[in-house]
């Protein structure tokens, strides 16, 4: 066998589809095999896998083991010679796994590989290629440094912006949306660390596969799409603290003690940081924003209140707010003595059934 394709998936059933078609057109000549591990969806994922990919290799979990476990439940039963980590909102190239695996069976040397990678407009993503996350490294990322200097050799570290992306380069840090990594390499350096329930489990493997003496190798001689935090929200504080939480931990299981205590601090100042900023963006936008009436889509017209001219405290004559569902019941109430029906019709009301509410136009 010569590779083993394992993605995880966690309710994201039409991107993980498509994902599969594109594994299966760039399998070429290879002797492949894929497994699909579930982390509890709900979304029907597992049933559509059975469905239309039944040669697929299906683990369905019933908890959200996280993304490590869910992987080394993979690896366990994998047969490759290489191992692919693959993001299930991703899209491959049809040569993407023949020129990777090539690329791995002429430099042995190699532990890991990762590729060139576009968001869904097109757009390179840094994170294709990266450096070691040190504290100063990540002093000059998180208080933007990096962002403003992109191509510097000490300011843009992070993201490796003084490196040509459209060559092939040795890294320090591949990215977990696609770590092609050698089944004899990770014999010897050991599966993810479980202790990384998300995020930073790929920044420990590319380190212990460095310490271990192998190479990473950025190869953007193909690419993926990688349409980014389908799974999670990344824009999101919740993404933040769980993303510094594990750079906390990969810095305290690798670093010297006093190292790791300077990281911490830089996490925690950053965390504030980020904090301050958020408020203080809130505060400029409620006093700087002019105060506008809801678009139709945040309000239904009422059948009895349009006649009288009433307002919901909506701006407009006979409608109501969609802001909230308390929101809507409340105004509802406030003009109405009977219960809120439990439909909303973008039809008129017929003579058989006249509803109290129907979609604005």
């Amino acid at each position: 066998m010569d590779l083993s394709i394992i993605i995880v998936n966690y309710n994201v059933k039409y991107f993980l589809e498509q994902c599969l078609h594109s594994v299966h057109r760039a399998s070429g000549d290879l002797q492949t095999e894929v497994f699909v591990v579930d982390n509890n969806s709900v979304d029907g994922s597992c049933t559509m896998v059975q469905e239309k990919f039944p040669d697929v290799k299906l683990i369905r979990n019933d908890q959200n083991l996280g993304f490590s476990a869910a992987n080394n439940q993979a690896m366990k039963k994998s047969t490759g010679r290489y191992v692919l980590l693959l993001n299930p909102d991703t899209v491959i190239e049809e040569d993407t796994l023949v020129k990777c695996v090539g690329y791995m069976d002429e430099h042995t040397d190699s532990g890991g590989l990762g590729v060139k990678m576009i968001d869904g407009k097109g757009d390179f993503l840094p994170e294709s290629k990266r450096s070691l996350p040190t504290p100063r490294v990540a002093f000059f990322k998180i208080f933007g440094l990096s962002r403003l200097f992109p191509r510097s050799r000490i300011f843009g570290r992070y993201h490796l912006g003084y490196l040509d992306k459209d060559q092939i380069h040795p890294v320090e840090i591949l990215s977990g949306a696609f770590m092609m990594l050698r089944k004899s390499a990770l014999e010897k350096v050991g599966l993810l660390d479980e202790d990384f329930f998300m995020y930073g489990e790929d920044i420990d493997m590319s380190y212990r596969l460095l310490n271990a003496g192998y190479k990473n190798i950025y190869y953007p001689k193909t690419t993926i799409i990688h349409y980014k935090g389908e799974s999670t929200k990344k824009g999101s504080l919740n993404y933040v603290l769980t993303f510094y939480k594990a750079m906390i931990k990969f810095a305290r299981k690798h670093f010297s003690k006093k190292m790791a205590k300077s990281y911490a601090a830089i996490i925690n100042l950053a965390v504030y940081f980020r904090a301050l900023l958020a408020l203080f963006r809130r505060f400029l936008r409620n006093f700087s924003l002019p105060a506008t009436r809801p678009s139709s889509k945040d309000t239904v017209s009422c059948q009895r209140c349009e006649p009288t001219g009433w307002k919901a405290n909506t701006g407009s004559a006979g409608s109501h707010s969609l802001k909230s569902p308390v929101r809507l019941t409340e105004t509802w109430l406030s003009c109405h003595s009977s219960s809120p029906p439990s439909t909303l019709s973008s039809a008129p009301p017929s003579k058989s059934s006249s509803p109290a509410f129907a979609s604005s136009p």
